[in-house]
């Protein structure tokens, strides 16, 4: 079975915290003089701890106490511990045997005649019984038996304490994940509303110049094709350059060009030099589409403005458009679906870092866009 990343950092983290462990009473030994006896019984305590931790953080913790079975695991945390206690004890047993064996014969060895030249009080007289570790009794507590259960205790809460922290950490990571893919789900359901929204109010531009210039119909055509050549090819990306929106943008207003009469005035202002940053698709044509669809037209005076100001930490897009009062019943009556997708985009993509303004006057449309960049 593969590891993940995250498994295999897990892992090593582990084996870097035990082999820590393991190694601190390495220079204090050697620095006093403890002698072997004493990490002997330091490896054999830490092995019976290392056993205990991951018999709870493996199969416990998972099998019992995160499938609600938790009396279950109560239980079985209980008899782990006193199963290993017994393991434990019998060790304990061994190990000081093996040394009152060792000590017996180098009390044996240090006695023999001459050999009288050792200090007052080293050794043991002969004829003493060897060392022993002392038996439990009820009226005083065993050393042994309160180490153990302190540790084994300690142990039981630690790996039960850091496999919740683990699972909550993963369950945390897992709805994140489903947020986003919710998130980007609706980021893609809102952009290919644009798609559709933006070629129908399109093509009811191209067909206003049918029967007043056949000329400008086709010149209309094209422009239109390189325009659909641009959304479908990028419909998969999210981002764009900036570059290429402003180059979208600008061919869009040009195929808008050749529907507006004398009457209408048109300032565009896009920036000739800015830090060419990744951008949403299709991000302000919506706004420039309401500006053309409602603020221009070939009976009054109307005027559309346009522009965009990059900056070092914000972008400001400001599109202005005046009401004629033959666009007034249209505006009023079909509201379309441009500045809803565009409000709801914003609040997916920029939460917190944006601001949009938009004032409507008995003569003028205001729309002013600020998103604050990273």
């Amino acid at each position: 079975m593969k590891l993940t990343k995250e498994q295999t950092n897990t892992i090593i983290i582990h084996i870097l915290v035990w082999a820590l462990i393991l190694g601190l009473p390495v220079y204090p030994a050697r620095r006093f003089q403890m002698g072997s006896n004493f990490l002997l019984n330091y490896y054999i305590f830490m092995a019976i701890n290392i056993l205990i931790f991951y018999a709870n953080y493996l199969f416990l913790v998972p099998q019992l106490f995160f499938q609600k079975k938790r009396y279950r695991y109560y239980m079985s945390a209980l008899a782990l511990a006193l199963f290993f206690y017994f393991i434990s004890d019998f060790t304990n047993n061994q190990v000081f045997n093996y040394i009152s064996k060792n000590e017996s014969q180098e009390q044996f060895r240090s006695e023999r005649p001459g050999q009288l030249n050792r200090e007052p009080g080293e050794g043991r007289k002969p004829g003493l019984p060897p060392i022993r570790r002392p038996r439990f009794i009820i009226a005083i507590p065993n050393a042994h038996l309160i180490g153990y259960a302190s540790s084994s205790l300690f142990m039981l809460f630690l790996s039960l304490g850091l496999r919740v922290l683990e699972r909550q950490s993963k369950i945390e990571k897992m709805q994140e994940e489903t947020e986003k893919a919710r998130l980007n789900t609706e980021l893609a359901f809102l952009k290919n509303q644009i798609s559709p929204h933006f070629f129908f109010n399109t093509l009811n531009n191209i067909y206003s110049l049918i029967g007043r210039s056949n000329e400008d119909s086709r010149d209309a055509v094209i422009k239109l094709s390189r325009l659909m050549r641009y959304v479908l090819n990028e419909s998969g990306q999210d981002n764009r350059l900036l570059s290429d929106e402003i180059e979208f943008m600008n061919n869009y207003i040009d195929l808008m060009k050749l529907r507006i009469g004398a009457k209408t005035r048109l300032n565009i202002n896009f920036p000739a030099e800015y830090k060419n940053l990744m951008i949403p698709h299709l991000l302000f044509i919506s706004l420039i589409e309401n500006a053309f669809k409602y603020g221009i037209s070939v009976q009054e005076e109307s005027f559309v403005n346009i522009s965009l100001e990059c900056g070092e930490h914000s972008l400001i897009f400001r599109c202005e458009n005046g009401l004629p009062e033959s666009n007034n019943g249209p505006i009023m009556a079909s509201p379309g679906i441009g500045l809803d997708n565009l409000r709801k985009r914003l609040g997916l993509l920029y939460p917190g870092r944006h601001e949009l303004e938009i004032n409507k006057t008995k003569g003028k449309f205001e729309v002013k866009l600020i998103i604050m960049l990273k």
